[in-house]
């Protein structure tokens, strides 16, 4: 491994440890602030993934937190959830006691550029909200579409920086302290077009605004090799 190399993986180490400090802060409140505005994209992703699985197919929840998207599951689709922030998953594990959710086979603490999965384990994945966490993006993408089988789809939702203007601007300031947020509000949708474009097999089946608000994205990929 190159000295870039390993700078930049140490970079991508603090940064991750930042994020799961953060989200030790955000795990007690997370549900109250994010439940409401955050709804309509977690029921869109779980859905589209359901749909995508087909009944009795299997999806990994990558970023799941608190589970909130998990009773939002087809009954019949198996759910395995990951999630680097320990405090966020025991979020999860009440919710899953709480509502007799079944079909989630597991709730595990790992890192999503590192799966500990094998190929093609998946019937589809969903991402919901966590392209603007992870310091690293493409590894993370890499590794989702690994653990897809052909065939199957990976399903996102997330909000994506403006380029100019008032929001723009309020994204600027908020960038400046992301580390802080455990988010990246200048997120670009480039960042996950170029991986897509220079993917081999992986195809953009659908990106539509979620409404009321237009806020967040609903992007579909389909791994077709």
């Amino acid at each position: 491994m190159s000295v870039a190399e390993r700078t930049k993986d140490k970079a991508a180490i603090t940064e991750a440890g930042q994020v799961v400090e953060a989200y030790g802060r955000w795990a007690p409140v997370y549900d109250l602030a994010f439940a409401a505005v955050m709804r309509a994209g977690r029921l869109a992703a779980a859905e589209a993934a359901s749909r995508a699985a087909g009944p009795g197919g299997r999806v990994v929840d990558v970023g799941v937190g608190t589970g909130l998207e998990l009773p939002m599951f087809e009954r019949r689709t198996r759910i395995t959830g990951i999630d680097l922030s320990e405090p966020m998953l025991r979020g999860a594990q009440r919710r899953v006691k709480r509502e007799h959710l079944a079909n989630v086979d597991g709730l595990l603490v790992m890192d999503a550029t590192r799966l500990a999965f094998p190929d093609g384990a998946f019937d589809a994945a969903v991402v919901p909200y966590v392209l603007t966490v992870v310091p690293e993006p493409h590894r993370m993408m890499d590794e989702v579409r690994r653990v897809v089988r052909p065939g199957g789809e990976i399903v996102l939702v997330n909000h994506f920086g403006a380029d100019r203007g008032p929001v723009a601007a309020v994204e600027g300031w908020l960038g400046k302290r992301s580390a802080s947020l455990g988010w990246h509000p200048q997120f670009p949708f480039a960042v996950l077009g170029d991986w897509v474009r220079d993917t081999p097999g992986m195809r953009l089946v659908e990106r539509r605004r979620i409404r009321p608000f237009g806020l967040f994205n609903l992007v579909r990929l389909r791994r077709e090799g």
